[in-house]
């Protein structure tokens, strides 16, 4: 049996929310990685983790996102706590979901994380505002302390429907 979102969530919330910022990589139609740093929000739905990440859609972003939608996202800080998050990334269009992202940057997330996302937009209807929709099929999470102790991270999974 696996690990439950519900075992790891607090550590997960708790390195975002210290470390804010992600690594996120996405992968070129010849393979080649690109990285580049951002905030994602995360939220809890129906015990799984469900991102989000408000964005400008880059020629570079939606190139490689159309050739491979999986993106990575790492956070790292120097406590040797670290959260990797495995997704498939994929565009949305809705005006409802554009909102409710808006409101969770506004707000700071669940997590805490977030900014004023009128800094880079005029409004969720604005043209400029992409969102990504992040759906994790992999989350490792370790915390310094318990690669000190030489125990493993934690990884989760969503059950796989037979």
């Amino acid at each position: 049996m696996g690990t439950t979102f519900s075992e790891i969530e607090q550590d997960f919330a708790d390195i975002l929310g210290d470390i804010v910022y992600a690594t996120m990589t996405t992968v070129d139609g010849r393979g080649r990685p690109r990285s580049r740093v951002l905030i994602a929000v995360w939220e809890v739905i129906d015990g799984a983790p469900l991102g989000w990440l408000a964005t400008f859609p880059t020629p570079v972003k939606t190139a490689h996102l159309a050739v491979n939608p999986h993106a990575s996202f790492s956070y790292w800080s120097p406590k040797q706590n670290a959260v990797a998050v495995d997704t498939v990334a994929t565009w949305v269009e809705g005006r409802a979901d554009k909102q409710h992202v808006w409101d969770l940057y506004q707000a700071g997330s669940p997590r805490g994380v977030g900014y004023p996302p009128g800094r880079f937009w005029r409004s969720p209807a604005d043209p400029a505002f992409g969102v990504l929709r992040l759906e994790p099929y992999r989350v490792q999470v370790l915390r310094g302390v318990e690669l000190a102790a030489g125990r493993p991270s934690r990884i989760w999974a969503p059950a796989i429907a037979s």
